[in-house]
């Protein structure tokens, strides 16, 4: 069934990924993630706002003894990155010695992970894994390794399943790209 564009604000999009192709790729993630760190009790680090639905969705289907914490950073404004990350809230775990998996939304352009990564690093984990929902290969501006992306997709503006367009959308079941 062909759904309508929705309009957000100024912009109208069209149905791009339907939920159930959404599940279905976060529950293959979880799986490898399961496997990857069976015996690790990995700490998830959820990147807020976008990520909410995403995390909720992976750790229903996590199935080790794991953690989550939730960090706030920001690197956007409208439909462009700012190429600024900005700490809101910080990390409250001790993470020395531990393995992290971030988890993000989207990785595009890597501005944000490039500046998460450093303030991490110094804090001496065991290791530090990216999982994301969505990857723009196309987009990259940094050199950084995303060991597991749900999806690949091309470089189009999404929202929906989290994603914003300036605060607006993310409580759309799918994600849909500008028209």
């Amino acid at each position: 069934m062909h759904q309508p564009p929705v309009t957000i604000l100024d912009k109208q999009f069209s149905i791009y990924l339907p939920e159930r192709k959404i599940l279905q790729s976060v529950e293959i993630l979880a799986a490898r993630l399961s496997h990857d760190y069976q015996g690790k009790q990995p700490l998830f680090l959820s990147v807020l706002n976008g990520s909410f639905m995403f995390a909720s969705d992976l750790m229903k289907e996590i199935s080790i003894d794991c953690e989550i914490s939730f960090i706030r950073l920001s690197s956007y404004a409208d439909m462009q990155s700012t190429g600024k990350v900005k700490e809101i809230i910080g990390l409250k775990e001790e993470i020395k010695g531990r393995h992290v998996v971030i988890l993000e939304d989207i990785v595009d352009t890597g501005h944000t992970i490039a500046g998460l990564l450093p303030q991490l690093h110094a804090k001496e984990p065991a290791s530090v894994e990216i999982a994301t929902l969505l990857l723009k290969p196309d987009s990259l501006q940094h050199r950084i390794e995303i060991k597991y992306a749900a999806l690949s997709i091309a470089n189009d503006f999404v929202v929906g399943y989290g994603l914003d367009y300036n605060g607006l959308g993310r409580n759309l079941r799918d994600i849909y790209k500008v028209l």
